[in-house]
């Protein structure tokens, strides 16, 4: 929990300077700021002695496909000194790039790989943007709300030409009625019962 005078000293220093808007939901600091200004943002709040929030928990995505910014790149931040959380939104196009902070946090290069692997969002400044969870060969992004249940191909492997071969998904399984009743309630237990008499 954040206490109200670290709220109010990020109110009057930090988001004045930044044209930011900070939003407490449920005793949590959400600060919303737009993408060219988040690289200093988040850098003042690293290195200002008041805040201190030193370190980056976690980079992650959220998809909102009926948006015309599509996507939400969300930073955590933990401040040891004062035992706080902060937690800082971006608003992203489909074809917009967000900065890279992996220059302020060393464990940014590794969350931005996974927000382009699962979203699509590029990060400007990261060299080594490659998949991380997904196949290398894999041409779409599986948390985007868009990206069907089943996939759009299906890996296997081929004895006979001995590699891997992806093919569009086919689903073998006729569609079947099932039966969510209970197994002491009709079907089965009452057969079960006339066999035994």
């Amino acid at each position: 929990m954040i206490s109200d005078i670290l709220i109010q000293y990020i109110k009057e220093n930090i988001l004045v300077r930044y044209n930011a808007r900070l939003e407490k939901i449920n005793d949590e600091v959400v600060i919303y700021i737009s993408v060219d200004k988040i690289s200093s943002l988040l850098r003042s709040l690293r290195d200002n002695t008041n805040t201190l929030f030193v370190m980056l928990i976690s980079i992650c995505g959220v998809d909102f496909p009926q948006e015309e910014k599509r996507f939400e790149v969300v930073y955590n931040l933990l401040s040891l000194k004062l035992n706080a959380r902060i937690r800082v939104k971006v608003l992203v196009s489909e074809k917009q790039e967000v900065p890279s902070i992996d220059d302020l946090f060393d464990s940014a290069r590794w969350y931005e790989r996974e927000v382009y692997d699962m979203f699509g969002v590029k990060f400007s400044g990261n060299d080594d943007l490659r998949r991380i969870l997904t196949d290398y060969n894999f041409k779409h992004y599986p948390l985007r709300k868009d990206f069907p249940l089943t996939g759009y191909e299906q890996v296997r492997y081929d004895i006979e030409t001995k590699q891997v071969v992806y093919e569009p998904v086919k689903l073998d399984q006729e569609y079947r009625k099932f039966d969510f009743l209970s197994p002491w309630e009709g079907g089965i237990s009452e057969k079960l019962l006339s066999e035994d008499n």
